[in-house]
């Protein structure tokens, strides 16, 4: 079960926009490998709208991708796609177990 926190820092975030943020996360922990928690972050710095997302699994892992926009929701967005990059280049690495020992 992947435990998500939204937090807004500096600012209000509607109900949509938290109910996009835990969809993002679920979607995003499925294409984890043994997704233990999630945390989106949102924030404004003086003119700048982020969001950031980290991502922790079970072996360690830990993805980390902030998106910025002139809303939250295009920040959210765009932190969902660099995060989906990363795990994609994870699943492209070989594996640290014994099965990718062997194969060497």
């Amino acid at each position: 079960m992947l435990a998500i926190t939204i937090t807004a820092r500096h600012c209000e975030i509607p109900a949509e926009l938290r109910a996009r943020a835990d969809e993002v996360c679920r979607r995003l922990g499925a294409q984890a490998q043994r997704p233990l928690e999630a945390s989106v972050t949102f924030d404004v710095d003086g003119l700048a709208l982020t969001a950031e997302i980290r991502l922790h699994s079970s072996r360690g892992d830990t993805f980390v991708a902030t998106g910025d926009g002139k809303d939250h929701r295009s920040a959210l967005d765009r932190a969902e796609e660099k995060l989906k990059r990363q795990l994609e280049k994870r699943h492209l690495r070989p594996g640290r177990g014994r099965a990718a020992a062997a194969d060497a």
